[in-house]
């Protein structure tokens, strides 16, 4: 609330308040744009702070988040000035713990930026998709009914030359039912595993014997079935190389654990609860 109460502060003065001038030379991420006590601030500190404002604030005029930001950044270097032989524990952990974290996730996109060449996500979509081109889809319509016996006698007159649809519309008493008991295409999962199984083991054209699930009782008929089509590459390309990303940085970091030396002593009387005692940090 504080960093905020004054980052305000600093918007509302700034608007009264000219743009520092620069020298000749054009400016650098290094080019010092305030001295707090001989302490240099550049403008790569207000690129870095700029960034890490809350997005409402971003949208603000440049020339207002300009003086606001280096006025925060003066600001925050005579506080810390202050009490430069003072700094609580608790601060220390957290600015090497930020440090950490900051210097891992640069890493992390190093890593990134090195995998996903052209040939490396044409390879990656040639070996998803070369089984078929993508999995099985089915079309099938169904006959719901209660019971098992009821099951057998529709199986029965179908064989006997039943027409399929018209019996659906007579007896299913599934949504479907209306429609000759049409489902449409679907694939793997999504219908419940029973279903699936026995259509999976269709021929087009065959119908089933009585198939029980959750629901009842189904006599299926296999309408057609075809490979689902395979995306084109460009509409799977950022899938493919967020995926290929992913699994390089998860090997490289599998891998870079593994050859360090990782040492865990073991500490009589360490419990997982001290990690909510705040009290073993200094003030």
């Amino acid at each position: 609330m504080r960093k905020h109460i004054t980052f305000l502060s600093a918007l509302a003065l700034s608007a009264a308040v000219g743009l520092p001038a620069f020298s000749a030379d054009t400016p650098t991420a290094d080019t010092v744009v305030a001295r707090v006590n001989g302490e240099e601030i550049t403008v790569g500190h207000m690129i870095i702070a700029r960034a890490t404002l809350p997005q409402q604030y971003q949208q603000m005029p440049a020339n207002v988040l300009f003086n606001a930001i280096l006025d925060q950044l003066i600001q925050q270097s005579a506080l810390v000035q202050s009490r430069k032989d003072d700094i609580p524990q608790q601060v220390e952990i957290a600015l090497e713990n930020e440090r950490r974290s900051l210097l891992a996730a640069d890493a992390i996109e190093t890593i990134m930026q090195g995998v996903g060449t052209p040939d490396e996500i044409r390879a990656a979509y040639d070996a998803k998709y070369a089984d078929g081109f993508g999995q099985t889809e089915y079309n099938a319509s169904h006959i719901l009914v209660e019971t098992k016996e009821e099951a057998n006698a529709i199986k029965a007159k179908l064989d006997e030359g039943a027409e399929f649809a018209e019996t659906a519309k007579l007896k299913s008493t599934g949504p479907s039912g209306p429609e000759g008991g049409q489902l449409g295409w679907f694939s793997d999962g999504m219908m419940v595993p029973e279903f699936q199984d026995a259509v999976s083991a269709m021929e087009p054209g065959q119908v089933s014997d009585p198939v029980q699930t959750q629901f009842g009782w189904h006599v299926i008929m296999l309408n057609d079935s075809r490979k689902k089509s395979a995306p084109e590459l460009d509409e799977v390309r950022d899938e493919l190389l967020a995926e290929l990303r992913q699994k390089e940085v998860e090997t490289r970091i599998e891998d870079l654990t593994r050859k360090a030396t990782v040492e865990r002593p073991t500490v009589e009387g360490l419990e997982p609860e001290i990690l909510q005692n705040f009290d073993l940090l200094e003030n």
